[in-house]
């Protein structure tokens, strides 16, 4: 699969966040990483993981998962286990095909992404996993990594071959970061992006997870629910940038 060319004019709203991000202070290199420009370094990798048998087609839809789950529980009287999200976790039905019938099942056309080996990756640890996270003042501490929590995390889907967790992983990489910023929804995927760093022998970056601004109802604010924007904090509202930031506790 080729790269998309990056020649090509960035979108309105690609825009709009570079003017917010600017609007706050921030500044960065040029030209800026795009994930949609970057398929074939991600295809690569997946194709890697293929090969080390650390990846399996997983054939379940979201809602099938969910109705396992729930089957499940109303057989055995006991919850299906949940990811730190709240969302069940992988069965192992599709890990358990073989190799003719999940190749078969997807020549046929059949849906699937590529899910890690949770498991079998951790078996590849030589040491404890963790990570160095970082407060305001830049005091570092160190955080039990626990990536088995997640159980068998999304790395590739059928037509796109990468998910988020292995697009940041890569990208983090390429660019030599050294301190990754992210907000605190993020804080318990950083078990799984250690554990892709050491399968990958990547270097470990430090982390710094800022608090989000949330609505009435203690809830991240998001698109999806229609929740004001922060170019709405700025012009409707007329908040500054260093009100804006007191807001993530910067």
């Amino acid at each position: 699969m080729e790269d998309i060319d990056q020649t090509r004019s960035r979108p309105e709203y690609v825009e709009a966040i570079f003017e917010d991000l600017q609007w706050l202070g921030l500044t960065w290199p040029n030209p800026v990483m795009a994930q949609s420009f970057r398929f074939s370094a991600y295809e690569e990798k997946l194709n890697w993981l293929i090969e080390q048998q650390l990846v399996y087609r997983a054939f379940l839809s979201r809602k099938e998962i969910k109705a396992f789950a729930q089957a499940h529980q109303s057989k055995t009287g006991c919850d299906w286990p949940c990811d730190p999200d709240g969302a069940p976790l992988y069965p192992d039905l599709c890990k358990q095909l073989s190799p003719a019938v999940s190749d078969q099942r997807a020549k046929d056309g059949e849906a699937f992404t590529w899910r890690l080996d949770m498991a079998k990756a951790i078996t590849l640890l030589d040491v404890d996993l963790s990570w160095t996270e970082y407060d305001l003042e830049f005091n570092p501490s160190i955080i039990t990594a626990d990536p088995a929590a997640w159980g068998d995390v999304i790395i590739g889907r059928k037509d796109v071959p990468t998910s988020y967790h292995l697009s940041v992983v890569l990208d983090d990489a390429a660019q030599d970061i050294d301190l990754i910023v992210r907000g605190m929804d993020l804080y318990h995927s950083t078990s799984v992006h250690r554990l892709l760093q050491k399968v990958f022998g990547l270097s470990e970056p430090g982390f710094l997870h800022h608090k989000l601004i949330l609505d009435e109802y203690g809830r991240k604010l998001s698109k999806s629910n229609q929740d004001t924007s922060l170019r709405a904090l700025r012009d409707e509202q007329g908040m500054t940038s260093v009100e804006i930031k007191k807001m993530l506790g910067f």
